[in-house]
């Protein structure tokens, strides 16, 4: 594994992006061990996008207009109705201003991986970033796709992790305060609204 491989996944897991912003909220909503939970459901939502680049799926994605504009509506869909979950304080990212029942871990992983997978550009990231580091010609050009894949998961989940964990540390600064509450859930909707209008006029 090259310095410049593991700097650049850092920087892009660092990024925050639909996956983070979910992490971040299951943290303030419901502490330390649902933002781990939430960080381990959107380094699972990595898997297909990784399957499909190293099988080439990504080559059909990028060259099929239809399927990628599917896929990629379908992840818009998702983001809005992620949006439309949090004003209405329902669901994985509910924001409690008094102790209640929280979300099951299958609840909280299922929609942590449905923020990922339903994310085409993630496919042609991969197709794009993992070849740039295995050697044209290489005999173990799979085994060493799947190794770095498996680094970047890794970085990805300790990532979100670090944002989840951190996030919950001022979790009880934030729930004793309905005002912040109300406001943190318009900020979280409107994040994920501008997360699918962002996704919607990306082009392929």
């Amino acid at each position: 594994m090259s310095i410049e491989f593991l700097l650049t996944t850092l920087v892009i897991c660092a990024t925050p992006g639909t996956g983070a912003l979910f992490t971040l909220a299951a943290g303030l909503a419901r502490g330390t061990r649902a933002s781990l939970i939430a960080a381990f459901g959107c380094t699972l939502g990595t898997v297909p996008h990784i399957v499909a680049a190293v099988t080439g799926v990504a080559a059909v994605l990028n060259a099929s207009a239809v399927a990628f504009q599917t896929l990629k509506y379908l992840g818009v869909l998702y983001l809005l109705y992620m949006a439309w979950s949090t004003f209405r304080d329902k669901g994985a990212l509910a924001v409690p201003e008094d102790a209640g029942p929280a979300p099951s871990a299958r609840k909280v992983i299922t929609s942590a991986v449905l923020v990922n997978i339903l994310n085409p550009k993630l496919t042609i990231f991969f197709f794009a970033f993992l070849p740039q580091f295995v050697p044209s010609g290489s005999p173990n050009a799979l085994a060493r796709m799947l190794e770095l894949s498996a680094i970047f998961m890794l970085a990805t989940f300790l990532v979100f992790a670090v944002y989840g964990v951190c996030a919950a540390a001022v979790r009880n600064h934030v729930i004793t305060r309905p005002a912040v509450v109300t406001w943190m859930r318009r900020v979280f909707g409107a994040s994920f609204i501008a997360l699918a209008g962002r996704l919607a006029v990306q082009n392929q």
